[in-house]
């Protein structure tokens, strides 16, 4: 889970679990907890990683230069994706 510096847990958590990787997630999740800071609502707009072809997962791991995709399964694609 998130070290200390998340403001908003239940809000990163969320963010983690429809796949956003952790900084980004936790950059959203702070900015939200910030009153003087106003995140926008225009991202987010890919679906949860559950719902993407292996084929388009493997490539996105590809992008971040994940070592070992090409003997993962999906399910290991996108736990490696949430990791990154």
């Amino acid at each position: 889970m998130a070290g200390s510096s998340i403001k908003n847990e239940k809000l990163y958590d969320d963010l983690r679990d429809e796949g956003m990787r952790k900084e980004k997630a936790a950059r959203i999740s702070n900015a939200k907890a910030n009153p003087d800071m106003h995140p926008s609502k225009k991202g987010g707009k890919q679906p949860p990683y559950e719902q993407w072809s292996k084929d388009d997962l493997y490539s996105r791991a590809q992008e971040l230069e994940i070592e070992n995709r090409s003997q993962m399964t999906k399910d290991e694609l996108i736990e490696a994706l949430r990791e990154d």
